[in-house]
Order: structure tokens, then sequence, then C-alpha cells
């Protein structure tokens, strides 16, 4: 085992503190962190590009032999005290798992024909965000795209999505002007999500060509301009005294009449 690391001043230690805490330090680094084994073992898989494995003695001990199955050419490895892993951990009950990773570089997304693509325009909670990715990773989506939302590389929406940030395309277009002009080129018609009476409903939708839907901030929903501007209004039936649904939970069932 390698010499463990119990102080916290390590510069790496202050690194991933730093990353963890800090959107302006990930954008100045380009570089974000991940905890929590699964997580990991899926970024080592993607090929991600991990700088750094970081270990609690325990974590080496546990599931160091299944980790070091992968290419670590390219990592710093380092083991550090138990105490030192509750420390830096954001859970509660922390697997003593964690990485450094390199934020892909921004990238125009190719609307390939038919494609299927989730528009996240405004939401701010972290967990809906990360979940909204997990179920379009499941559903076998083409991409989301994020305007106007919560920070990608954020801890709690990496957390959230378990994995799936390395295996969704992703984009980051807060200007609306050039988001629609994407989807315009790409041929994808837009349909905003919306509880408008009057609107469609997704159950009676086709979605047979290249399709993007847009679900809107959790409190507030798409704004007027937008939900105008896209090329139709839909909306999911509800019956009861129910009129609208968390912004996830809306999002998976509209995803889920996407790839039907």
């Amino acid at each position: 085992m390698e010499n463990i690391i119990t102080s916290k001043d390590n510069p790496v230690i202050k690194l991933y503190q730093k990353l963890s805490s800090s959107k302006k330090e990930r954008l100045q680094y380009g570089l974000f962190v991940l905890e929590g084994l699964r997580i990991v073992e899926d970024a080592l898989r993607e090929q991600s590009g991990i700088s750094h494995l970081i270990l609690t003695k325990q974590a080496y001990e546990r599931y160091g032999s299944q980790l070091f199955q992968a290419d670590l050419s390219e990592a710093r490895t380092i083991v550090i005290s138990n105490e030192l892993g509750n420390r830096i951990a954001s859970t509660d009950t922390t697997q003593g798992v964690f990485a450094i990773c390199p934020i892909p570089q921004k990238r125009r997304m190719e609307i390939v024909p038919g494609g299927r693509y989730i528009v996240l325009f405004g939401l701010q909670d972290p967990g809906n965000v990360g979940m909204i990715i997990r179920t379009a990773d499941a559903l076998g989506l083409d991409g989301a795209i994020l305007s106007g939302s919560c920070e990608l590389y954020s801890p709690k929406v990496v957390r959230s999505t378990m994995g799936s940030i390395f295996r969704v395309k992703t984009m980051i277009e807060n200007d609306p002007e050039k988001l629609f002009a994407l989807l315009s080129e790409g041929g994808a018609r837009s349909s905003a999500a919306v509880i408008d009476t009057d609107a469609l409903p997704v159950t009676e939708c086709s979605f047979e060509g290249t399709e993007a839907v847009f679900i809107g901030n959790e409190g507030n929903g798409l704004p007027r301009e937008i939900s105008q501007r896209c090329d139709r209004r839909v909306t999911i039936p509800m019956s009861g005294t129910i009129n609208s649904l968390n912004a996830a939970m809306a999002a998976g069932i509209l995803m889920w009449e996407l790839k039907k």
C-alpha cells in the first residue's frame, strides 16, 4: 500500500475540495470531482481521462483489486486516511472512492436524422437534472441539451446521474437563438411541454422524425416566449386535482413517449 495521506493540506486533497465546493474553481481548472465506487468505475470504463484516483485506506483494501483492473496509466492514485475521506466526502456514508476528472471540451452537438433529444430549459434542481440525464440514458435518447439550467458538473448533478453523464451526449447552449438555430439546422421538430389544457396530449402525439422536447423550470415551467417559439405545445394528461408533475417525472414520461 502507498503512503497514507492524513493531512488536509495535501495539494491533491486541497484541489479536490476546491473543485467539490466551487463552480468557479471547476471552470478555472477544467476539472470536476466524482465520489462513489460505481460512478468512478463508469468513468474508468468510459475512458473519461481520470487524472487522480483517491481511495481511503479502507476503500483501497476493499475495492482496490477491482479498480486496478482498469487502465490507470494516466491517473495518479493516492491513499488517504479514513478520517480524511470522511472530511472530503459529500455523502453521509461515503465508500471512500473519489476521483478528479477533466470536463469535456465544449462542443456543438450534432443533431442526427431521426434523433430524439430532451432540452432542459431553466431547470435549477441538481437532482432533477441528474435524474433526467439518467433516464435519457436508460431510454436511449440521442442527447440532452441544457439551456439556462444548473451546472452540469456540480457534484450533486454528477452523483444523481449515477454514471450516465459519461454515456449521454450533452451540450450546454444558454443562448435561445443559437439553440433554436441548432435544432432548425438539424431538422428537429421542437415540442414545448406545458400544462395548458389546450395543448396536444402527448399520448396523441406522433414522434416520427427528428424530435426535441423542451421541459421547463420546476416552479414556473417554460417561459411563454420559448413555448410559443416551439413548433408545437404538448401536455401530459392528468386526472383528479393534480395539474403538474415533478420535472424529472414529467421528463421521464415525455422521453418514454419520444422513444415508443
